[in-house]
């Protein structure tokens, strides 16, 4: 019967450790203090180890509902469009807002966590997915034929670091530099 009473409160403890990580890591990212996590969960940062082995299973666990759906969701719409330039352009803007919005999707497109496998998945599926994007684009003749995958992600790992480091820009004036990137990309 004691057991039972402990496995309820490791189950408790488990998710009051979830839904604050989840709180903490959104909009300010997976570097987010362990300590705060633990404290808004109500429990000592150690039962984070104990329960998750530490912040990369912590990542593990809450990943997918800070940022993997919408990641996913990104791909899956621009993969249904037919135009090959939306395409690249749907996917472009998606990420570009979804940075904008959660810095956890920084944290993914940066690799900050290689230890998280969980991170690494989905890192590895965004990267093919616009390598995909970017391929059927210049097979088509709508984007440069200079403008590369990796200059792509060089763009988006720029926006996400100037994100996280420099005072966050008024929507629209992010929103029109997002254009700008499209438009250099554009083969004319």
């Amino acid at each position: 019967m004691e057991q039972r009473a402990l496995r309820a409160d490791a189950a408790r403890n488990v998710e009051q450790l979830r839904a604050a990580a989840i709180a903490a890591f959104r909009g300010r990212g997976l570097d987010t203090p362990l300590d705060e996590v633990a404290k808004a969960a109500g429990v000592s940062k150690a039962t984070i180890y104990n329960r998750f082995g530490g912040r990369q299973g912590l990542i593990d666990a809450v990943i997918g509902e800070l940022v993997a759906v919408e990641m996913t969701g990104a791909m899956e719409r621009a993969a249904k469009v037919a135009d090959p330039w939306e395409r690249v352009a749907a996917y472009v803007t998606d990420c570009r807002d979804l940075h904008y919005r959660e810095p956890v999707a920084g944290d993914v497109v940066m690799m900050r966590f290689p230890d998280s496998p969980e991170l690494m998945r989905l890192c590895v599926a965004a990267t093919d997915a616009g390598e995909e994007f970017m391929r059927q684009a210049h097979a088509a003749g709508v984007v440069r034929p200079d403008f590369t995958v990796g200059d792509l992600y060089h763009a988006f790992i720029e926006g996400c670091l100037a994100l996280r480091h420099w005072p966050k820009p008024p929507r629209e004036d992010y929103d029109r530099r997002t254009r700008f990137l499209l438009d250099g990309m554009r083969a004319r």
